[in-house]
């Protein structure tokens, strides 16, 4: 196996400036304005002569400030600006979407021409929309090129925001943690299959520790010791590789001590799925590297605990094995008796994620969570559902379901419910053993966040299905570090 060091480029440096005073500055320097539709500047102040220049533009173009459009105008009568850039916000409120392409298009733009990017954000959206345009600018400055013998030239280094607002610097650290937490789950799920098996994850997870020593520890369980806790579902997936399967365990404590109650996180972390015996189709099959997003999720989630520093207590399962054929792998039909007591017939060895999540869900058991919300690549059902625009969420609980579909909003990371009934249970009905791991075509997405709740008896529990939103799939291919935001967001409002 090869083993290598992640090094990722640097990200711009994103600071807080006084709009007062644009700073002088070495370099190519470019000022964004944002403007509406009906040519006014969106901005609480100006600049001395802005408003003269950007009436001109229109004048002298075509720039109709469509949401996401962009007008170079070279002729900047702002000191220390070499160019400003108008940036269209379109005529109504912007949605998230149309916020993440302007973000998209303006960091590809100074990428080209700017080393120092300052916005005038003062009055161009409104609060939450304000945080989902900073994360997403954050996030469109990230790339991974570990494996390019010659990596992309940027141009940009520095982007700074002009602001009045005083807590908008609290608030940037904030989104500065959840950026880098989430570029770490990218980095993660980015990695291919030779680069990122179990043990590799169970050695991040111990590199973050040594990162965080007062804040962080993490204990990771073998294989050996896996099979002796009598988790027969979780070997059952893991058996068929030569890669041994991983349980790791991270704690984090934000506050003065360890909670007696701690938010519980779980990921689905099948480092690469083949689909075992019902082995899949080889047509993007390439794409499987990224069946481990729920664990780096957890791990990138972990990060942004570290980097914010927020006072709770949070612990952490990463549930880590690959899924193979051989002489080994489990077979289609083969029964197996779960940690719980559970037993299961195993149908199909591709619907793999719910037997590792199901003896990991049990585990956690022993920390007496408050709540618990686990995350995984689980079903092609749930893509079929929801497309790639929002994450499936399934819960048991009303309250916990309303308030990480809220926090979705907040952080422009969305989840939508659906449901998890009684009525859908019987569908995991099996005749020789208590249920089997799947319940055919019909709600695939349900039945397998139904086969879940049978292993999560003792907390409030929430599912979060992310096979359509962990990553781009195509000649694009990339991890998106979602839900991270969503998790940080819901987090932020939790007290130990």
């Amino acid at each position: 196996m090869t083993q290598a060091t992640l090094k990722i480029p640097a990200q711009p440096f994103v600071t807080i400036e006084t709009a007062d005073h644009l700073s002088e500055h070495t370099g190519s320097h470019s000022l964004a304005v944002f403007v509406s539709s009906d040519q006014k500047i969106k901005a609480s102040h100006s600049l001395s002569g802005l408003s003269e220049s950007v009436a001109e533009v229109f004048k002298l173009t075509s720039f109709a400030a469509g949401a996401g459009e962009l007008q170079m105008d070279f002729s900047a009568p702002v000191k220390s600006v070499d160019q400003i850039v108008l940036a269209g916000v379109g005529d109504k409120l912007m949605s998230d979407t149309a916020i993440q392409k302007l973000a998209s298009n303006l960091i590809s733009y100074a990428d080209k021409q700017a080393e120092t990017l300052s916005l005038l954000v003062d009055g161009a959206f409104e609060p939450r929309s304000l945080e989902v345009f900073i994360l997403s600018l954050l996030n469109h400055t990230y790339r991974f090129e570990h494996f390019k013998s010659k990596p992309a030239s940027r141009k940009l280094a520095h982007i700074k925001l002009i602001t009045h607002d005083a807590e908008l610097s609290t608030r940037l650290n904030y989104l500065k943690a959840v950026h880098t937490g989430q570029s770490m789950a990218r980095d993660m799920g980015n990695l291919p299959g030779n680069h990122c098996q179990p043990m590799d994850l169970a050695r991040y997870a111990r590199c973050l520790a040594k990162e965080y020593p007062k804040l962080l520890k993490v204990k990771v369980i073998d294989e050996n010791q896996i099979e002796k806790l009598g988790m027969g579902c979780f070997m059952s997936v893991t058996q068929g590789s030569d890669a041994e399967g991983q349980l790791v365990i991270l704690e984090y404590q934000g506050g003065s001590k360890m909670s007696d109650n701690p938010v519980a996180l779980v990921g689905k972390g099948v480092t690469f799925d083949t689909g075992g015996i019902s082995l899949k189709p080889g047509a993007g099959m390439e794409e499987m590297k990224f069946d481990m997003c729920g664990a780096a999720a957890v791990l990138g989630t972990f990060k942004a605990l570290c980097e914010s520093g927020l006072p709770i207590s949070v612990v952490g399962a990463l549930a880590c094995a690959e899924n193979m054929p051989s002489g080994k792998a489990t077979r289609p039909g083969d029964v197996v008796t779960s940690m719980s007591g559970q037993t299961v017939e195993i149908l199909n060895t591709d619907a793999e994620g719910r037997l590792v999540l199901s003896d990991t869900l049990t585990y956690m058991k022993q920390f007496n969570p408050k709540l618990v919300i686990d995350m995984a690549t689980l079903t092609g059902a749930c893509v079929i559902a929801l497309g790639h625009v929002q994450t499936g969420l399934f819960s048991t609980d009303n309250e916990l379901a309303a308030k990480l579909i809220e926090a979705g909003h907040r952080a422009g990371d969305k989840a939508w419910r659906l449901p998890v009934e009684e009525e859908y249970q019987e569908l995991l009905d099996s005749p020789i053993a208590d249920m089997q791991n799947i319940g055919g075509r019909a709600a695939g997405s349900i039945t397998a966040a139904c086969f879940l709740s049978r292993f999560v008896d003792y907390a409030p529990w929430a599912h979060l299905d992310i096979a359509g939103t962990a990553w781009v799939s195509g000649k694009s291919r990339q991890a998106s570090g979602r839900p991270v935001p969503l998790l940080m967001s819901f987090l932020s409002d939790i007290e130990d």
